[in-house]
């Protein structure tokens, strides 16, 4: 019997993303904490926070375990979940006919090492209207994506144009991942 691998993430994205590896895995509850400290660059702090994951998970679990996050960033300025209604249209709007990055970072860790690698894509998003942000918000999908949208939903709907792995915009960057699991020694793929 395979070993199973840890993903330390509760999201339903990223668990449908891994499955396609062909990998058995578990879901592994972490704590860590997402703040930003004031030093860091978002590219620094995605790292860190997807490491930090990945390690938590696999101290806790025993298993080589996957971490992962996922930011939008807009003028040097980190565009995490939305706290509220407000926050998110303000996201929107800032985002509005614009370019944006969406940066994730995947690592893995066996408990005694630690790899990883950042993956930045760019998404251009429309213009909404006010009754299209009342609508999008009221489906409840804006409240725990990062930029407030999520590209493999209903937020699709307003990414004119995608430069970048669409896969880590979603969440997880499965080229990246593959890569990363094989230089901890897992079978993926059927291998």
């Amino acid at each position: 019997m395979i070993e199973p691998i840890g993903l330390a993430s509760k999201s339903p994205r990223r668990s449908e993303l891994l499955s396609r590896l062909g990998v058995p895995f578990e879901v592994i509850e972490n704590d860590v904490e997402e703040i930003r400290a004031s030093e860091e660059t978002p590219a620094d702090y995605v790292v860190r926070l997807a490491r930090e994951k990945a390690f938590a998970g696999s101290i806790h679990s025993g298993l080589t375990t996957i971490g992962a996050d996922t930011i939008g960033v807009i003028d040097d300025c980190v565009l995490e979940k939305p706290c509220d209604r407000d926050d998110a249209f303000a996201m929107w709007d800032r985002m509005g006919g614009r370019w944006h990055d969406i940066l994730t970072a995947v690592a893995v860790s066996d408990s005694t090492r630690t790899e990883s690698v950042l993956v930045s894509s760019r998404v251009r998003f429309a213009k909404m209207s006010i009754a299209e942000k009342e609508a999008y918000w009221h489906t409840g999908e804006p409240a725990d994506k990062a930029g407030g949208y999520g590209i493999q939903g209903v937020g699709g709907v307003f990414v004119e144009q995608i430069e970048g792995v669409y896969d880590a915009v979603v969440g997880l960057p499965l080229h990246e991942t593959k890569r990363l699991l094989r230089a901890f020694n897992v079978k993926v793929m059927g291998e």
